[in-house]
């Protein structure tokens, strides 16, 4: 199983999930959910990453964290026939192992461990979610920047993301002149490369010293937790 967070599942539970399995695609830009609908399955990320969003007033979006082949989508809305508090739009493409909602909360009540599973990994998610608003409130454009292409470069297959200046803007929220002049800062210092519609990542080490202290912090909560942590390729 190429998603970590079930692959790090004892073979009972895995076994609980695995026959009902289905695998999906997802394009670059699609919403798996929007805030507010009911969410009828939980999404584990093969390749790709999914984002989850904070609708804004006058319908602005920006990203709160991101989740890749190391967790699961569809399950931090509150409970398995709740609502979903934030839009799930996919970052990178990629594929994901499907799993009916009400199948996994079946499976949840049959299993601690798997309960304690979900709990540790829900865990870190709310301390992404903590640490991104913290750090969209206080650390330089730049800084945030370098954070935010060394989580996707964590969860991508590459070093190398088919993003625009307009994808990037939208999940900083910030304008588009502004990642233009952040990402030439980057580029010029020899830790990005960019074209039309991408971004490179050059000088990882360099990159990751550019960054706040917010990369590390969340890297440190998911040690601390046990949960299954990506790493670049």
């Amino acid at each position: 199983m190429d998603n970590l967070w079930i692959a790090s599942l004892a073979d009972v539970d895995r076994q609980r999930l695995e026959p009902h399995l289905s695998e999906k695609p997802f394009a670059q830009g699609q919403m798996l959910y929007d805030a507010g609908e009911e969410v009828d399955e939980v999404w584990f990320p093969l390749t790709g990453v999914v984002s989850l969003m904070t609708v804004l007033p006058e319908d602005r979006l920006i990203e709160t964290a991101a989740i890749g082949r190391e967790g699961l989508v569809g399950v931090t809305c509150g409970p398995m026939n709740g609502r979903a508090s934030s839009r799930a739009i996919a970052q990178i493409e990629g594929s994901a192992a499907c799993c009916p909602a009400d199948v996994f909360s079946d499976a949840l009540g049959d299993s601690p461990d798997l309960r304690n599973a979900l709990s540790r990994f829900t865990e870190s998610l709310f301390a992404q979610v903590q640490q991104t608003a913290a750090c969209n409130a206080q650390h330089r454009l730049d800084e945030r920047l370098a954070r935010w292409l060394l989580t996707l470069h964590d969860r991508a297959e590459g070093p190398r993301f088919d993003l625009t200046q307009a994808d990037i803007a939208g999940m900083l929220g910030v304008r588009r002149a502004t990642v233009s002049e952040v990402g030439t800062e980057l580029e010029e210092k020899g830790l990005i490369r960019r074209g039309r519609g991408w971004v490179e990542v050059l000088d990882r080490p360099a990159l990751e010293a550019h960054a706040c202290g917010c990369y590390s912090a969340m890297r440190g909560v998911m040690k601390d937790l046990g949960v299954p942590r990506p790493k670049a390729a």
